[in-house]
């Protein structure tokens, strides 16, 4: 939420009253020195895009599970997921069509809080997400590791809106935002490269909005 956030004396960000939000948004220092990656126009705005509309389902019925190399296969409810340990950070958004938006306040689960849970084998390099209308996407397990990667049921300290990916999505700040799954049902971790749906299509299996790297 462009403007949503006040900075108080120690860094906090002030989300709906509370101030234990982490601040993640300066991440393009990585990159340069242009918050706002080429290409790319600021809105205030937050476009609603998808494959093939906002699926349907069931809070009664659905569940995240983790499944492939791993000690352990995974299952949660809805309820379940969302209460395990969860942060707040506010991160910036670049869809690859070309907008981007500043200082969005999602809340949600770590990606290596699942991989913690679930245990990886030796072999694992990939990640393969999986939605409830089938849309898949692929990330190594490095750049999974990096920080904002976030399994996010919250936004701007409400629910995240069932348009926007509800109950669950994958945000990816240091990504083009096809990299984070809305709807997503799942991860499967892998030993081989697997490319997502726009992957197998032409679009970027790297995804670096500071070096355009839209397409392959």
């Amino acid at each position: 939420m462009t403007g949503s956030g006040a900075s108080d004396a120690a860094g906090g960000t002030e989300v709906d009253g509370e101030t234990d939000v982490e601040d993640l948004t300066g991440l393009y220092r990585q990159y340069g020195d242009d918050r706002l990656p080429p290409g790319q126009r600021e809105t205030d705005r937050f476009p609603v895009l998808s494959k093939s509309g906002t699926p349907s389902w069931d809070a009664e019925t659905f569940a995240f599970e983790v499944w492939g190399a791993v000690d352990e296969p995974l299952a949660y409810s809805l309820s379940e997921f969302r209460e395990l340990p969860a942060v707040t950070q506010r991160q910036d958004f670049h869809c690859v069509t070309g907008w981007s938006r500043f200082d969005c306040a999602f809340t949600g689960v770590e990606f290596a809080e699942i991989v913690d849970r679930a245990g990886i084998g030796d072999d694992v390099d990939h990640v393969l997400f999986h939605a409830l209308d089938g849309y898949t996407t692929n990330l190594s397990l490095e750049e999974c590791a990096r920080d904002g990667v976030l399994f996010a049921y919250g936004f701007d300290g409400d629910d995240l809106p069932a348009d926007h990916g509800g109950p669950i999505r994958v945000v990816t700040p240091h990504k083009y935002a096809y990299k984070g799954a809305k709807w997503v049902s799942g991860v499967e971790f892998l030993s081989e490269k697997e490319l997502g749906y726009w992957e197998k299509r032409g679009y970027s299996d790297t995804a670096n909005p500071w070096n355009e790297e839209r397409y392959s």
